[in-house]
């Protein structure tokens, strides 16, 4: 029996990665990013609303993740920028994302078809 093809093996991944997705959404289970995302959000309004030296923390921490990015090959004054707008965007009480509303207040979704 011979080596699958590129396109066949492509495409057997992406059926797994599929099934996967779809077996996350029904258990409910946060992707990485979600994960990383409302970690980011609650550091920096955790910063804002209990450190009266937050913006000093939060430059220094912009100037550290800046150097890692830079180093990774992304523009050193698009990295300040992208930190600095998300400093601004996350300083807020609530979350600003997206409701997952397959969620269902935290319960699994019924039926997905996807």
């Amino acid at each position: 029996m011979g080596r699958k093809s590129r396109e066949q093996r492509l495409a057997e991944q992406a059926e797994r990665q599929q099934k996967q997705r779809v077996k996350d959404l029904k258990a409910a289970k946060p992707s990485r990013d979600d994960v990383a995302r409302m970690t980011l959000w609650w550091l920096i309004s955790t910063a804002w609303r209990r450190d009266p030296q937050a913006r000093e923390w939060l430059t220094d921490a912009r100037d550290e993740l800046t150097d890692l990015l830079v180093a990774q090959g992304f523009d050193a004054q698009a990295c300040g920028d992208e930190i600095e707008r998300l400093y601004v965007e996350y300083r807020t009480d609530t979350p600003p994302f997206r409701i997952k509303r397959h969620l269902k207040r935290n319960q699994p979704p019924e039926d997905l078809d996807i």
